[in-house]
């Protein structure tokens, strides 16, 4: 397998998998944006036949630092050259951004399947996902928990007599929280997530809920329903990931501690297979009772703009995930509010012009025209506070 983000967060938990079971897995590519020291130790451990990294001067240092010959590559076609490497059947996608959108299309067009935790793929790009995989006859497995969850309840089942997909949340940070408290929260605040441990930007969508916006985006194109058959329900204590309600009345969950290890060892068999895993269990007498609860869709509007830009589709899926990938990031430098970040993704929607069929150049083109647009807006917030 190539797996394209292998220091971060679900990088380094997908070679945790891998560790655990060298019989089935070989790593034939592995790709870092930063934390040069964790690729090197990924590298002299894995011996990868490929390494992508940011630029030209991280690929000198870690030639440097290999005692074995290895082909390195650096930039965007170094994730696109990892992700296709001759030999791997099962390219990981654990990038962040709309940077992981080319390397999962031209995995999927060379044949090979993805597993995708990069929710910026289908967000931004979902119909030209589909399109390579029916041309390269490859697959796209889900890492997502809720989206595993899914699959996995789906198991065996006709997906026509599906009623509705149930995507749980677990409320993040702010759960019960009012609009005029949220002015004033903190980044610390932010990062607080009370069940998973995830990177920085993601935990921060998880507590505005855009995050489960971007999951009902990936749920509509995963498991091909409308969005008016996708629900979601607010779960604290994250052990029910997911929920498949069927057209007979019978509902079927998939439960499980919060440990991603979990999701992407199913992945990683194909969502096919289960096998043993040194992980912790569930323990449901300890557990005791189960909350659920609708979202405050007033308190996060992020939830219903993100069914509105679904619906839109086109390259408003594309705007929406770009400029609150900016406002988020300005966040955690404390360049903008917590409360603003889903109003400056609003803005730059409401100065789109939508393209109705878009290509893969034109969904670039407005990932890239929305950070421009968002950073002005942005920018000029904090000049007239």
């Amino acid at each position: 397998m190539a797996v394209i983000g292998s220091t971060g967060s679900i990088g380094m938990q997908t070679l945790e998998v891998a560790r655990a079971h060298p019989e089935d897995f070989r790593v034939l590519a592995v790709t870092a944006n930063r934390q040069m020291h964790k690729l090197i130790d990924i590298a002299l451990e894995f011996r990868p036949e490929f390494v992508g990294v940011r630029d030209e001067e991280q690929a000198n240092a870690v030639r440097a630092a290999l005692p074995y010959s290895v082909e390195i590559g650096y930039g965007v076609e170094g994730l696109i050259t990892a992700a296709a490497w001759c030999g791997v059947d099962l390219t990981v996608n654990a990038l962040v951004g709309a940077v992981g959108i080319q390397p999962t299309i031209v995995a999927l067009q060379s044949g090979i399947d993805v597993a995708l935790a990069n929710k910026e793929t289908l967000v931004a790009a979902g119909d030209l996902v589909w399109e390579a995989a029916r041309a390269g006859m490859s697959r796209v497995i889900p890492i997502d928990s809720e989206h595993s969850a899914i699959m996995q309840c789906l198991l065996g089942n006709d997906l026509a007599s599906v009623a509705k997909l149930i995507l749980t949340a677990s409320g993040g940070p702010f759960r019960g929280h009012s609009k005029e408290r949220l002015r004033t929260v903190k980044v610390a605040d932010a990062l607080a997530h009370p069940t998973w441990k995830m990177g920085a930007k993601i935990t921060i969508d998880s507590a505005t809920m855009m995050n489960k916006g971007f999951e009902i985006i990936e749920a509509h194109h995963l498991f091909h329903k409308s969005y008016d058959q996708i629900d979601v329900v607010i779960h604290p204590q994250s052990v029910v990931h997911s929920l498949v309600y069927y057209h007979d009345g019978s509902m079927m969950a998939q439960l499980g501690t919060a440990d991603m290890r979990i999701p992407i060892q199913f992945a990683l068999y194909g969502g096919q297979k289960r096998v043993f895993a040194p992980w912790p269990t569930l323990d449901l007498g300890a557990l005791g009772a189960l909350h659920f609860e609708q979202p405050d869709r007033v308190t996060f509007p992020a939830l219903d703009l993100a069914y509105a830009c679904g619906r839109a589709g086109g390259t408003v899926p594309a705007v929406m995930n770009a400029a609150n990938e900016v406002a988020a990031i300005a966040f955690l430098e404390e360049r903008l509010s917590y409360d603003a970040i889903v109003d400056t993704t609003v803005r730059v929607l409401n100065a789109h012009e939508k393209v109705a069929s878009p290509t893969l150049e034109q969904v670039l083109e407005a990932d890239k025209w929305a950070r421009l647009t968002a950073e002005e807006f942005i920018i000029k917030r904090g000049t007239s506070l």
